[in-house]
């Protein structure tokens, strides 16, 4: 699987195909700059670490990702001195949550 390209998106996604490179590079530009750490918590489900100054970014993002992608279920949260964002999808889209982990890790190490 590549992530270089959208063809990874589920026809159940409402966001317009033109609008859908914008959305990923909004995610990563949130891996690159306030992604912490990753973890893979079970096949459907992903907990991102994140530095807190992110937090309006990524209530933003994770509320209109919500919208066009009702399959996604994000949980943020304040921890001590990191926000946790939990991504949970069904099994139907564990391909989608693996293209988002994949995305996330280079965006760490970039």
């Amino acid at each position: 699987m590549t992530t270089d390209s959208p063809t990874w998106v589920p026809e159940s996604c409402t966001l317009p195909s033109g609008q859908q490179p914008l959305r990923l590079a909004e995610f990563d530009d949130l891996f690159a700059t306030a992604l912490l750490t990753q973890q893979r918590m079970s096949r459907t489900e992903l907990r991102w670490r994140l530095d807190p100054t992110a937090e309006a970014t990524a209530r933003d993002l994770i509320s209109r990702e919500g919208r066009c992608c009702s399959f996604f279920s994000f949980t943020l949260a304040v921890d001590t001195d990191t926000l946790r964002l939990d991504v949970q999808v069904p099994d139907a889209h564990v391909d989608v949550l693996d293209a988002l982990a994949l995305r996330a890790a280079a965006g760490m190490t970039a």
